[in-house]
């Protein structure tokens, strides 16, 4: 009967040493973390039968795929949804990724309704949006329907805000861009294709950041008296 491989070198690999080459007395060398070997403790001198090496690979297999994981996450704070993608994309299989992501979120390394707030509070702080459009971000982040909305709201009541006042907001910054033709055109009193061409545009853009029916309406006035204002 054939004994099993001997271990007869460990090579660290660069740069940081956390692979490694192990090195065996025939066959192919194998390449695992650091942190593999450890947890089986394994050394120069130690036989790897079979079975070992399959329980070494598995883990092995885990580890790569957790820390992966954790280097995403020390960049900008993800979501489940977008670290399974991320994880995916690097050519982990489903079967790693689930089970992984799963002891992250026992471990408070994944919480979905914190990544959601800070969200919400950054775009409150650098672009404001209303409610729709943020919540549309949110669900693209994979954030569940109902986490996005309670997450919106609590930002929403803990900055003393609403769609209205944003709308106002947002609508001001615009006008404060436009020129005096776009303006003068806005505020018409007499119907003209660049008078439409002026509101459709405001109109449009206010759309686009997630406003709509009394905050719409609201950024349309404010945009209105905004222009009068700078034209006077």
């Amino acid at each position: 009967m054939t004994s099993p491989p001997l271990i007869t070198r460990v090579e660290p690999l660069r740069p940081r040493g956390l692979k490694v080459l192990i090195h065996l007395d025939r066959g192919e060398p194998l390449e695992v973390m650091l942190e593999s070997l450890e947890r089986h403790r394994l050394g120069v001198g130690d036989l790897l039968p079979p079975d070992k090496c399959r329980r070494l690979l598995n883990d092995d297999a885990d580890i790569r795929v957790r820390d992966a994981a954790l280097n995403l996450i020390s960049y900008r704070a993800r979501t489940r949804a977008e670290l399974r993608r991320r994880l995916w994309q690097k050519g982990f299989p489903p079967a790693r990724i689930d089970p992984c992501l799963d002891r992250l979120q026992e471990r408070g390394f994944i919480d979905d309704g914190a990544v959601a707030q800070a969200f919400v509070r950054d775009r409150l702080l650098h672009k404001p949006k209303g409610k729709a459009a943020l919540s549309s971000e949110l669900r693209a982040k994979g954030v569940e329907g109902e986490l996005a909305t309670q997450s919106i709201d609590r930002v929403f009541e803990a900055a003393e805000t609403d769609d209205l006042s944003l709308a106002r907001e947002v609508a001001r910054k615009w006008v404060a861009r436009q020129n005096i033709g776009m303006l003068a055109a806005l505020v018409s009193g007499s119907p003209s294709p660049d008078r439409d061409k002026a509101r459709r545009r405001l109109h449009g853009y206010l759309s686009r950041r997630g406003f709509r029916g009394e905050a719409l309406s609201a950024g349309m006035a404010a945009a209105a008296d905004g222009a009068r204002n700078k034209i006077d």
